[in-house]
């Protein structure tokens, strides 16, 4: 392992190179989605070019309904009141329509991030929403409120107490039944939050509220609290109608792959019962256990293989998610700043998923995924992907400190999580371009195909992804 010269050859990943021209849409083609996470809507908007120029393609966005716009706290935006108007701190209806205008005038689609699951724990736990004092606020103030709306008759009521499960709080969270049918809940005395019963009224509303969206121009569903709808509520709202050219993926969060007793409770059954894409959170944690002192980086040859990533096309690909900082019981997935750049390179690197940024603005962690989105190593990596975007994937190397593989001709990818530097070798035969400099985004730094046989550096805790020139 401390050899400076790698010898050897391996082809652990075998898929056959695809040309740009005839990728999949769904697997090779996969965009990079940027989380702007608690962004404003204006805000959004006039960043469209620069997130056009790095070469984002899509925009996921705070959830699109009425919350709460006292204080700007980002859980607010996950406790509906109203999803009939759009009104929080981070925006309403005319900004985010103003937002979805000027990113596809960049080419750039909008994902709204949507919550289904439940309503808003307030009013002293109240099942009524939007409740009396905004009914008459909407009344009194009808004309800015018609310019919210996006669906329904605002003088009455949205929904009443038997729009609801009953008052219990999840207290077994490996309990099917209870995750799906009860409330999350804080510490006792914490009401909880009110937790949706899929009636036939309570799914007309949804199946409006998301055509509402997408006849404003939204082009994808990340659905909130995935794992605590059952899938024949999803279903029912879900319509082909509705999922026609949209892309839904969902959040269940898992603490392994194939083998976790919560994949097959709850994503397993979520991939099987719906056709939604989800987060890869299998990935998530080989990646964080493979770039561990103890981990090998050869367990990131052929994940999905091993039952540690979901299949490329019904996967959303990611170091980190806004889960992860924002909850206590999921830091502990949090990696440090150079391994989150390794995984990173890994998601941006590979063929399967599409894969996601996060660009935070709460100022978690003292600002640390403020701005990522714009990061020197987030463009270049940007950049290689959509290089190599439709092209296969073959492996060159994988052992405990580097994996290696290859974009069809046109790039290579090298990961070192070690603190030596490693040479892989290239066996070059009609699997790269001759006499042509390959050059890595990060550092410039170029080599070229002149002999049957190629040795590449990769520096300690580094990664290197060159692309022909």
């Amino acid at each position: 392992m401390n050899k400076k010269v790698l010898s050897g050859w391996r082809n652990a990943l075998k898929s056959t190179a695809v040309a740009a021209s005839l990728c999949i849409p769904s697997l090779a083609c996969a965009d990079v989605i940027l989380h702007a996470f608690n962004w404003s809507y204006t805000d959004v908007k006039n960043k469209a070019s620069e997130i056009s120029s790095i070469g984002y393609k899509a925009v996921l966005v705070a959830p699109p309904l009425k919350s709460a716009k006292n204080g700007c706290e980002w859980w607010q935006r996950y406790q509906p009141q109203d999803w009939r108007v759009i009104d929080h701190c981070l925006g309403n209806k005319e900004s985010f329509k103003a937002m979805i205008d000027a990113l596809q005038a960049k080419g750039v689609v909008v994902y709204a991030d949507i919550v289904l699951n439940h309503m808003a724990n307030e009013r002293n736990g109240a099942t009524d929403f939007p409740g009396n004092s905004t009914l008459v606020d909407y009344a009194n103030n009808r004309t800015y409120w018609n310019k919210q709306k996006l669906f329904g008759n605002l003088d009455n009521g949205l929904l009443s107490p038997w729009d609801f499960h009953e008052a219990k709080c999840i207290s077994n969270y490996n309990d099917v039944w209870q995750v799906q049918n009860w409330r999350i809940c804080g510490a006792y005395p914490d009401k909880g939050l009110p937790d949706l019963n899929p009636n036939s009224y309570v799914v007309d509303q949804q199946r409006a509220y998301l055509q509402a969206l997408k006849n404003l121009g939204v082009k994808g569903f990340r659905v909130d609290a995935a794992k605590h709808m059952t899938n024949w509520h999803m279903n029912q709202i879900f319509t082909s109608s509705i999922k026609s050219g949209m892309h839904v993926f969902g959040e269940v969060i898992t603490g392994g792959g194939t083998s976790s007793s919560d994949y097959q409770q709850f994503l397993g059954p979520y991939l099987s019962g719906t056709d939604h894409d989800a987060y890869d959170f299998p990935l998530l944690n080989a990646m964080r256990n493979a770039l561990q002192p103890n981990g090998w980086m050869s367990s990131l040859d052929n994940p999905v293989a091993g039952g540690n990533a979901l299949p490329g096309d019904r996967a959303v690909t990611m170091p980190i998610t806004h889960d992860i900082p924002t909850n206590a019981g999921f830091r502990y997935l949090i990696m440090n700043t150079t391994d989150e750049h390794l995984a990173y390179a890994y998601v941006l690197g590979r063929k399967d998923g599409a894969p996601m940024v996060f660009s935070d603005q709460t100022g978690t962690d003292g600002g640390r995924w403020v701005n990522d989105y714009k990061q020197s190593d987030i463009k270049a990596m940007v950049k290689f992907h959509n290089r190599v975007k439709g092209q296969g994937q073959e492996g060159i190397w994988a052992d405990q400190c580097v994996l290696a593989f290859r974009r069809g001709k046109e790039g290579v990818v090298g990961i070192n999580k070690c603190g030596e530097e490693k040479w892989i070798k290239l066996n070059t035969n009609e699997k790269y371009y001759w006499y042509r400099n390959y050059t890595d985004v990060f550092s410039g730094e170029t080599f070229s195909i002149d002999a049957s046989v190629k040795w590449i550096r990769i520096p300690p805790r580094a990664a290197r992804m060159w692309t022909a020139s």
